[in-house]
């Protein structure tokens, strides 16, 4: 088992902020032009073909034990419904505004970590909440406007709160490249029903439909940058617990502002901007209070 190292977990963990809003960007660019159901079958089979490890022979035992495999189809569920929601809720919202919403996962995290002992420190949870005020700085959602689908990143953060602490407990015995094979082949088994479903009713959001070579590469890239990214987090969770990592997460905001100003044109005013400064500072202090704390 390994030990555990926060400035190792951290820098994970920031290493997925920058790659996950680079997916989500161009799930938004692909719009309503490609079905969902396509969409998720491009990001969990570049998964497979990425990491392409044989299950079934002496690894599988890792992963297979009665009394992880239950956890591991578990987390799968998670992820795919929690992917499905954020790619459905991009539809509506700006790239920014669906990141920053989803962002009541830290405190979901720490609130949960007071219950499973896993505890993080008064000054990591102030500067959880400082960072909190900055992405309420960045996007200043109003409900009213945007209406039902910014109900979907809440339920993002929700789902992914169970997937870290499934991640966390897991990736301690599981190798976290096979953890993320297993997770494909799981979410795999879960959507080729469902392909199938949309194609004998007919239904447009679980069809297939032919996609010309620039949508092939932004689907490519979904899946190439979606895995990495999920890679780097369940990486960070093998080194350091959920409450550790979770406020570094907001850094995602600010790569999310950035790729939306530089793809859509969607530039933050003199309040967000000042936001993000308070986002960044607050995720730069989390990984200075860890160094702290190891030496």
């Amino acid at each position: 088992m390994p030990k555990d190292n926060a400035r190792l977990g951290i820098l994970m963990m920031i290493g997925f902020c920058a790659l996950a809003p680079a997916s989500d960007a161009l799930v938004k660019i692909l719009g309503d032009t490609i079905p969902l159901l396509q969409v998720l079958v491009a990001r969990f089979i570049a998964q497979l073909l990425l990491i392409r490890r044989n299950l079934w022979t002496s690894r599988h035992k890792t992963w297979m034990r009665r009394d992880r495999i239950g956890l591991v189809i578990l987390r799968s569920i998670l992820h795919l419904v929690a992917i499905a929601c954020l790619f459905l809720s991009l539809r509506y919202l700006p790239l920014a505004d669906a990141i920053a919403i989803a962002y009541v996962l830290p405190f979901l995290v720490l609130g949960v970590g007071w219950f499973t002992g896993d505890r993080a420190s008064p000054l990591t949870l102030a500067l959880c909440l400082l960072g909190f005020l900055g992405t309420l700085m960045v996007v200043q959602p109003s409900f009213a406007e945007v209406g039902w689908p910014a109900l979907l990143p809440v339920l993002v953060a929700v789902l992914f709160t169970g997937f870290m602490f499934i991640t966390r407990k897991v990736s301690k015995h599981i190798d976290p490249v096979d953890l993320q094979a297993a997770n494909g082949i799981c979410v795999m088994a879960i959507l080729l029903p469902i392909a199938f479903y949309g194609w004998a009713m007919n239904v447009p959001m679980f069809t297939m439909i032919p996609v010309s070579n620039v949508e092939l590469l932004y689907l490519i890239g979904v899946g190439v940058l979606g895995t990495l990214a999920h890679l780097m987090m369940t990486w960070a969770l093998r080194f350091a617990s959920a409450p550790t990592v979770a406020p570094v997460q907001y850094i995602e905001i600010p790569f999310g502002a950035l790729y939306g100003w530089l793809i859509f044109k969607d530039l933050p005013n003199g309040l967000a901007a000042v936001g993000i400064v308070i986002t960044i500072s607050a995720g730069l202090l989390v990984v200075r209070y860890s160094r702290l704390s190891a030496s």
